[in-house]
């Protein structure tokens, strides 16, 4: 049975998730851990835990979701990897990090792409790889059906949606990603966001205000 564990981390109150099962593997999704107390957070966890993180997922690269890949890379020397579509996004991060107070922030190097239909598999957990865009043009989802949640970045929050006035985002095509991928799963699975606490489909479904 896989676990999720959530931190909050970075003034932009992200959610990072760590994600493990009885085998003690575990991936870690968006850390957005900036200074040495929040890695601290998330690593101490892990030991107290016996876990053995294998590889950093990111749903998408902005900056609240990115400030943790690479000191975790080099705490665990593990892979990082995203879709190819928000390459570019993540490579922008250090021309405006600064103008947010991350002065430290470290660029990682991403290790492969991902995409949707793909898997992304630890211990005895699979997650399936959904294509999510409009918040960001590379932004995925992870599906677990046996658990019935998903790691859904900022697509979909509780009587909200993503922000589309970032580069690379557009409101049309997030509003379609949600009916075309989130809203087709069962209403009973829970929605882990990016920000803000779960939520889940069903409930979205009949009070979101964007989809009255």
């Amino acid at each position: 049975m896989v676990q999720v564990q959530t931190f909050v981390f970075n003034p932009f109150s992200e959610n990072t998730y760590l994600l493990y099962d009885e085998t003690g593997e575990a991936i870690i999704i968006d850390p957005g851990c900036y200074d040495r107390s929040e890695v601290n957070e998330l690593t101490d966890f892990v030991q107290q835990h016996g876990l053995k993180p294998v590889q950093i997922v990111n749903t998408h690269a902005h900056i609240d979701h990115v400030l943790g890949v690479a000191a975790l890379k080099r705490k665990y020397g593990i892979p990082f990897v995203l879709h190819k579509l928000d390459e570019p996004l993540l490579k922008a991060v250090k021309t405006y990090a600064s103008n947010y107070g991350f002065s430290a922030f470290e660029e990682p190097e991403i290790d492969g792409f991902i995409k949707e239909g793909e898997t992304i598999e630890f211990g005895n957990t699979s997650l399936k790889i959904i294509f999510v865009p409009g918040h960001a043009p590379g932004h995925v989802a992870l599906v677990n059906d046996a658990e019935k949640f998903v790691i859904g970045g900022d697509v979909l929050f509780r009587m909200s949606i993503g922000r589309t006035d970032l580069p690379g985002g557009d409101h049309t095509t997030l509003l379609r990603s949600i009916r075309k991928e989130m809203f087709t799963l069962p209403d009973d699975y829970t929605v882990y966001a990016g920000h803000m606490e779960p939520t889940t489909i069903g409930f979205e479904k009949r009070n979101n205000p964007f989809f009255k």
